[in-house]
């Protein structure tokens, strides 16, 4: 799963209420779709500038990411490097696609993940914020938190 670090989870919250605030969202669209939306948050392209660029290269996010070369040279492919760069991983990115990572599924409530739609803006809604959710926790818990002096025994009442 993605490095749990602020940066993974602020493109993640952002991503989502960019589209929760109607950003254009198309799934067929390279660069409106759901990974097309994460790849704008990180990379600050235009779903016209990432779609242009996987346009170099055959097939959807799936493909792209499974040719992916980082010596390549290739626009998409630095795209892929920024994302990779933010602690993303290619697993990640391709579930995200099709929202079908069973640990960010497991936690989202049972009646909408049998319903889920990886081509439905609102399903991606969800999916995104329950993962940086997840990340959220998993980062806090990593915390340390400050050993606290014992508390000392409560003195007995006189009446």
């Amino acid at each position: 799963m993605a490095s749990c670090s602020l940066p993974v989870i602020e493109a993640l919250r952002h991503t989502a209420q960019r589209l929760s605030t109607q950003a254009p969202y198309q799934w067929g669209h390279m660069g409106s779709c759901n990974c097309g939306h994460l790849a704008q948050t990180v990379t600050h392209l235009s779903k016209a500038e990432i779609h242009a660029r996987a346009l170099r290269r055959h097939g959807d996010w799936d493909q792209q990411l499974r040719d992916y070369c980082p010596a390549s040279g290739l626009p998409m492919d630095e795209v892929i490097d920024e994302m990779l760069a933010l602690g993303f991983t290619r697993a990640d990115l391709a579930h995200l696609e099709r929202l079908s990572d069973p640990a960010i599924r497991a936690d989202i409530p049972l009646e909408r993940r049998l319903a889920l739609r990886h081509n439905y803006r609102d399903d991606v809604v969800l999916y995104l914020r329950t993962w940086a959710r997840q990340l959220e926790d998993q980062l806090l818990g990593q915390l340390p938190l400050p050993a606290l002096p014992a508390a000392a025994e409560p003195a007995a009442v006189v009446q």
